[in-house]
């Protein structure tokens, strides 16, 4: 009897094998990115109608106009702490860097109409970014319009792109007007597209062969940086979760995306230019959900990703001077 043959990633259909796309190819791929759902409805109307009681400041930090690709000019929204003061500490929360990642844009709104005034009240500043890549989110992507993954383009000094340029400028401004970074916590999900979708695609647009398949993880999992652990913080966020949704567990090879597990539903990894390792903050991390599982529904999820923040933030708060 021979090994069953391992799971491979299908072959994406744009481009040719070991080449890198052309302008062309990325053309033709983009040309396949069809809006499915709109963010002016679904995320700038909830931000403009929070009550006074949210405690929320909602204000423009900037645009991304993509009329040129057939889709529209995006206003880039935050929300803040109403009564920001400078001798207090931040706390940031980001979503919809990868906007087909739904639950961390529904959990930061969430969070907003729910938790910021609160959190305000426990003497921090609060800084949110519901929704980083509008176009992302209208076309359940994982890209910009240009194919360009906005979670590996936070690079100090050199954005590489607009997202995350607009993103880290807003950000940088609001650590000035504070008494230091507490608190980051990037919400995000991992999805079957992941496998179906958009590994296959990246490895298509670098003309790289297909990295090893691995499972989807089944659950909830944080990733945190190398440099800054902070293991108990990472600890506390998932028994939070846990009472709202399951954790994910490692797969037959001990691992969670093919990365070792350093404690049940943590990672810790090195930075790789995405959002949650850019800034100074001493707690930091990122949230990974699964959608996809039959285990959850897209209101649990948003409720996990509302729940690790409030936990986060209460540990944070009561060990400041970690």
């Amino acid at each position: 009897m021979t090994d069953a043959k391992p799971r491979e990633f299908a072959v994406y259909p744009i481009g040719t094998p070991g080449k890198p796309w052309t302008a062309e190819e990325t053309d033709q791929w983009r040309a396949k990115q069809l809006k499915q759902r709109d963010y002016f409805t679904l995320v700038v109307s909830r931000l403009m109608r929070l009550p006074e009681s949210s405690g929320a400041t909602v204000f423009q930090y900037g645009e991304l106009d993509y009329r040129k690709f057939g889709a529209a000019r995006f206003p880039l929204f935050a929300a803040k702490s109403a009564n920001w003061d400078a001798a207090k500490p931040m706390v940031l929360i980001t979503g919809g860097l990868h906007g087909y990642e739904t639950s961390g844009i529904m959990g930061a709104l969430q969070f907003i109409e729910t938790e910021l005034a609160r959190a305000t009240a426990r003497g921090v500043n609060v800084l949110v970014l519901p929704c980083i890549s509008p176009w992302g989110f209208e076309t359940i992507n994982r890209w910009t319009p240009n194919a360009v993954d906005p979670n590996r383009t936070f690079i100090p000094g050199n954005p590489l792109s607009e997202e995350s340029k607009n993103a880290m400028a807003v950000i940088e401004q609001h650590v000035a007007q504070s008494s230091a970074h507490l608190m980051h916590v990037d919400l995000h999900e991992t999805t079957d597209t992941d496998n179906s979708e958009f590994t296959p695609a990246k490895a298509a647009r670098d003309g790289e062969a297909p990295p090893k398949w691995y499972p989807i993880p089944d659950g909830f999992y944080l990733i945190g940086d190398e440099p800054r652990p902070q293991l108990e913080w990472h600890e506390t966020m998932i028994a939070a979760v846990r009472e709202v949704t399951h954790i994910a567990e490692p797969d037959e090879n001990g691992t969670i995306v093919d990365e070792p597990v350093t404690k049940p539903g943590i990672l810790i990894l090195p930075a790789v230019g995405d959002c949650a390792s850019f800034t100074p903050a001493k707690f930091t991390t990122t949230t990974e959900v699964y959608p996809d599982s039959k285990r959850t529904n897209p209101d649990e999820c948003n409720r996990a990703q509302a729940a690790c923040v409030v936990a986060g933030l209460e540990y944070a708060l009561a060990h400041a001077d970690l």
